[in-house]
């Protein structure tokens, strides 16, 4: 069957229906995404947590943020998974649906920035297909991607760890999608600069 032909009367929930007006204005700004998932499988696996930063011309907007762990249970118990991790965590938890609501009204037509970012939306993109949504839209860099243009490197792909190195950015004790956001904003702002983003 062809996919489109299912997609033509298709009732969206409202909140997509709401972001997707929003690609008829010029994003102004940058949304700097981490998630942290249960493995590396977009079709079998779940989004954990999900942090992001806003960035506006060159600066990091802390006020506007968007961090998560998102509830899911039925994942970690049908698959003997500890839920440790969730009941630790200090960060504001959701269930699944409410979690990528919120993070699409956060996100609305801003420039996805990621490491590695075809991972995060393709994560992103499965959770949203269970809610009965289309794909993201957004427009997406990818700091390797951008890295590795800038110093003309084709052959080899960089961790956050190695490009954190290689810019002097800190490491962090904790690992949290939000702390990772950060750290890759960071990255965004030297590389962009750099490359002559706007």
């Amino acid at each position: 069957m062809l996919d489109w032909l299912k997609n033509i009367n298709k009732e969206y929930p409202d909140f997509w229906k709401d972001y997707l007006t929003k690609f008829e204005t010029k994003p102004n700004r940058f949304v700097v995404l981490s998630t942290e998932t249960s493995g590396l499988n977009p079709d079998k696996d779940v989004i954990l947590s999900l942090g992001a930063f806003s960035v506006i011309d060159d600066g990091i907007v802390i006020k506007d943020n968007f961090e998560s762990v998102l509830l899911q249970y039925k994942y970690l118990q049908d698959n003997g998974l500890s839920n440790e991790f969730i009941i630790e965590s200090k960060m504001i938890k959701m269930p699944e649906p409410d979690a990528l609501e919120a993070f699409i009204n956060f996100l609305g037509n801003a420039i996805l920035v990621g490491h590695h970012i075809n991972f995060d939306i393709e994560m992103l993109n499965s959770a949203l297909e269970r809610l009965d949504c289309g794909r993201i839209k957004n427009e997406a860099l990818d700091v390797d991607v951008m890295y590795r243009k800038l110093m003309d490197v084709n052959d080899k792909q960089f961790s956050l760890d190695d490009l954190c190195e290689i810019y002097k950015i800190p490491k962090s004790d904790r690992n949290s999608s939000s702390e990772d956001a950060y750290r890759i904003a960071l990255l965004f702002l030297k590389l962009k600069s750099r490359l002559g983003i706007k």
